[in-house]
This record gives structure tokens, C-alpha cells and sequence, in this order.
């Protein structure tokens, strides 16, 4: 259910503000929502997972979070996040 280590970088690395950046609200953004990905199309096979679907939500209510966070704080930076993952219409 959780994503490689390899993809995780590549996330990483496509989200990050500078060379060392893991930890900001962009990349946790990206990579819970690369894993919410993941756990959608696990759902589509197995719909009676009742408790991967605890974990998928609660990894999107703290995706909000941190978009709500992001969009308080700098409103381009949320804005251009949103368009990259393709998050809201």
C-alpha cells in the first residue's frame, strides 16, 4: 500500500524547494498524495478493506491540513501545488 523508496525520492526531488527540502508542506502535500493514488486504485479491487480505508482517511484529512496551512501562509506557493498535482477544479 505504501510507495517505493525510489518513487518517494522522485516525488521528492519534483516537489522540493531546494536541494536538502523534505519537510515541506509541498513535498508532504506530494507524497500523501502519490499514497492516496496508490490506496484508490487498491480500493478498487478490494472494497471491504475497511481499515486501509481508516488510514486512506486520515492521510487525506491531513493532505487538507496542510493545504489549509499553505494557502494561509503563501497563497502562489498553494496555488502553483495545486495546479502541479492537478488537486482542485
Amino acid at each position: 500500500m505504501s510507495i517505493t523508496a525510489e518513487r518517494k525520492a522522485e516525488v521528492i526531488k519534483d516537489n522540493a524547494r531546494d536541494k536538502s527540502d523534505t519537510g515541506s508542506p509541498e513535498v508532504q502535500v506530494a507524497i500523501l498524495t502519490d499514497r492516496i493514488n496508490t490506496l484508490t486504485d487498491h480500493f478498487k479491487a478490494h472494497h471491504k478493506d475497511n481499515h486501509s480505508r481508516r488510514g486512506l482517511l486520515m492521510m487525506v484529512n491531513k493532505r487538507r491540513t496542510l493545504l489549509a496551512y499553505l494557502k494561509k501562509k503563501d497563497e502562489g506557493r498553494y496555488q502553483a501545488l495545486i495546479a502541479k498535482l492537478g488537486l482542485r477544479k
